[in-house]
């Protein structure tokens, strides 16, 4: 009986630790939960006490700075009753080195994914990938430092040498973006004028090819720029080590010897104290003429999880939008595919008329014609090319799937106070009037179900407000959707005016 009641005990736990984690995905988004929390184990639920535990010491302290009332919120509702989270580390007699190692494969993983996730607009060759320390401190010695281009000071994420600007594909969604790049590469100092450069497009438009290729550019200039290139996600990680380690101020001193500075997908850098470390990193930098680059997937203004201070240094430069294809650039991708790929097998084309239906329909990102350009080239290696009937399948498929419009929380808050003839600042204000608080609780539950915006940024984006505020007004509203007919019409006639 004892053991039937353990095993009990545990499955129970096991699916709490499930949900906690699915609302920790829901609220936090993927990529935050996989650096974080994915390893999390549930270890004991007791009166008023979820204890917790993690691989790592560095996760345990991240996760209590950053997450710690987040995670009691979460298990004070799966777990009523709940006062208080403990997180604990596992297997706490191993070596530092080991914890290291591991903790350096975690988020390496995570940034691998981030920094090869293939920006398909330039559409590279393929090739044998071969890459270089993004840290290029050229010849000029540093105090305590060896010299030369691969010293041990390098610390960036890796370069991809097929992500030059020969192999980005040039239209008029990207021209603007591409001819600031080129001068910054090869202009040297005579390019401060464009700093910092803040480039902003979905995903699938380039902006990775496009930051590493300046990388890739300015390193081999005569003049040997020291040239860093980071994932927001990566200089996050590498800053708190530094910290863990005492080295932060080697850390900063290594970024501020630099010439040029790239950091890529900028909304996922978090954390107070590192985000005011980096404004310090822009600030020290442009002031001292060193370049700037930063890209991301939205406007500036729009990054609300980033330090009020942070976003204004970025809208103080240059913010060029990388915007999605044209027809004739469609054409030239997809061009550009077919004779790279021909180099390697020669029996291997596409029809001009297939090339023009493709470009045609498939209208989103560039990630989105390679995708569809792959389908066909691997039907061709396997001897089985794509019929007529099947490309209309795989172009239905592809058009369903990536042609729906962007929606963002502006949209959403000029609709619905347009709909219930409030003000935009009354629906962000503190006032709780109920001809206020209803639009205000519409508005967030179409901003946590049109957008992927997760409960805490949804909640930055109303005057401040807790993730738990948004949770509340996403329950009710469906709640009382599910029960009210006239409302359900009055949201669906509310989300057809946003996405149309």
């Amino acid at each position: 009986m004892a053991e039937i009641q353990a095993i009990s005990g545990l499955r129970n736990e096991v699916e709490i630790l499930e949900r906690a984690k699915a609302r920790l995905k829901a609220q936090l988004g993927q990529d935050i939960f996989a650096s974080w929390f994915e390893r999390m184990k549930i270890d004991e639920v007791s009166k008023g006490l979820v204890r917790l535990s993690v691989p790592t010491a560095f996760l345990k302290t991240w996760i209590n700075s950053h997450y710690s009332d987040v995670l009691l919120a979460i298990f004070a509702e799966e777990v009523p009753g709940t006062l208080k989270v403990d997180i604990a580390v596992r297997s706490a007699i191993r070596s530092q080195a080991a914890a290291a190692a591991r903790e350096l494969a975690l988020v390496a993983s995570a940034a691998a994914a981030a920094e090869h996730k293939g920006q398909a607009t330039g559409a590279p060759a393929p090739a044998n990938q071969s890459t270089v320390p993004a840290f290029d401190a050229g010849p000029r010695e540093r105090a305590g430092s060896p010299a030369g281009p691969h010293s041990g000071n390098g610390f960036g994420s890796p370069l991809d040498n097929r992500y030059v600007f020969d192999t980005f594909v040039e239209g008029a969604s990207n021209r603007v973006a591409l001819a600031a790049a080129r001068a910054i590469a090869e202009n040297g100092p005579q390019s401060v004028r464009f700093n910092p450069l803040f480039v902003h497009a979905n995903v699938g438009l380039g902006k990775t090819h496009l930051l590493q290729a300046i990388a890739n550019a300015a390193t081999r200039r005569a003049d040997q720029p020291r040239v860093v290139y980071l994932t927001a996600e990566y200089f996050m990680w590498r800053f708190a080590t530094a910290i863990r380690d005492n080295q932060a101020l080697d850390f900063k001193e290594n970024l501020r010897g630099i010439d040029i500075l790239i950091i890529d997908d900028m909304q996922f850098l978090q954390g107070k104290s590192i985000q005011q470390e980096f404004c310090h990193l822009l600030n020290a930098l442009i002031d001292s003429a060193r370049q700037v680059i930063v890209a991301a997937d939205r406007p500036a203004f729009e990054l609300e999880s980033l330090d009020a201070r942070v976003r204004s240094r970025l809208a103080g430069g240059v913010a060029i939008e990388m915007a999605a294809p044209d027809f004739e650039m469609r054409k030239e991708i997809l061009t550009t595919r077919t004779a790279a790929l021909k180099l390697e097998d020669p029996s291997f084309a596409i029809d001009d008329k297939v090339v023009d239906t493709i470009a045609r329909r498939v209208i989103g990102s560039g990630r989105d014609l390679e995708g569809a350009f792959n389908q066909i080239a691997f039907r061709h290696a396997v001897g089985q090319p794509l019929s007529a009937d099947h490309l209309d399948d795989l172009l239905n498929s592809l058009t369903r799937t990536n042609g729906e419009k962007r929606i963002r929380i502006e949209d959403i808050l000029k609709f619905v106070s347009r709909h219930y003839n409030i003000s935009r600042t009354d629906i962000l204000s503190a006032r709780r009037t109920r001809t206020i608080v209803r639009p205000r609780q519409i508005a967030m539950y179409l901003a946590k179900t049109m957008t992927p915006r997760s409960l805490p940024e949804i909640g930055r984006r109303f005057g401040g407000r807790d993730h738990t505020t948004v949770l509340h007004a996403v329950r009710k509203i469906e709640g009382e959707r599910a029960k009210d007919e006239k409302l359900g019409e009055e949201l669906d006639l509310i989300r057809r005016m946003i996405e149309e």
